[in-house]
């Protein structure tokens, strides 16, 4: 498995790049925004994926290693092979992304060309418990704060519910997040919900 590559770029395109080290050029198909961080004739380091199918071998190059593992981790859904998960990649930046997967956010998903509402859908089901959006802090108080209702603490325990959370997750999830950030909204104190309970 090749995990990265460094070398001095030597091609830009549009959607891919050439390294060149050890006199053997590697090309790499990326997204728009780890070409436009690359400078001809400049040194680079780019994580990367090798996919290997039966008539061809594609390395895919990654500014970081979060993108790489969420290029990976598209590919675990049904139907989701290399290219439309760079597609993913390209639209939606990872951060965006685990927020949308985490948050059910099915509009920003179908903004990726190639994927629609049933598409989108498929992805949250089956990644929406992988991504860690926001890990619980170390120093997190063990006793949860005596809860303030809410119309978002109430909408947002209901929407985890509808997720499938049960309640005695869900309720204390909440109180945890807005007694960090009282005035969280609804999507806001959605996601943090969710990272915690990831």
């Amino acid at each position: 498995m090749i995990a990265s590559i460094r070398g001095e770029v030597v091609e830009l395109a549009l959607d891919h790049v050439v390294l060149e080290t050890a006199g053997v050029g590697y090309q790499l198909n990326a997204t728009p925004a780890t070409l436009a961080g690359l400078t001809r004739g400049e040194e680079a380091r780019l994580h990367t994926a090798l996919i290997v199918r039966e008539d061809s071998m594609t390395l895919y190059g990654f500014a970081d290693t979060e993108a790489r593992d969420l290029f990976g981790l598209l590919q675990t859904v049904s139907g989701v092979g290399p290219r439309l998960a760079m597609a993913v990649l390209a639209v939606l930046e990872p951060e965006t992304l685990r927020k949308a997967l985490a948050a059910g956010d099915i509009a920003a998903l179908t903004r990726v060309p190639g994927i629609g509402k049933r598409g989108a859908e498929r992805m949250v089901v089956e990644l929406r418990d992988k991504v860690n959006l926001v890990p619980v802090p170390a120093d997190a108080p063990g006793i949860a704060p005596a809860p303030v209702r809410t119309p978002v603490r109430d909408q947002v325990v209901e929407a985890l519910i509808g997720l499938g959370f049960p309640v005695k997750q869900a309720e204390p999830a909440i109180d945890a997040v807005l007694a960090e950030q009282p005035d969280a909204d609804n999507s806001t104190a959605l996601r943090a919900a969710l990272g915690m309970l990831a």
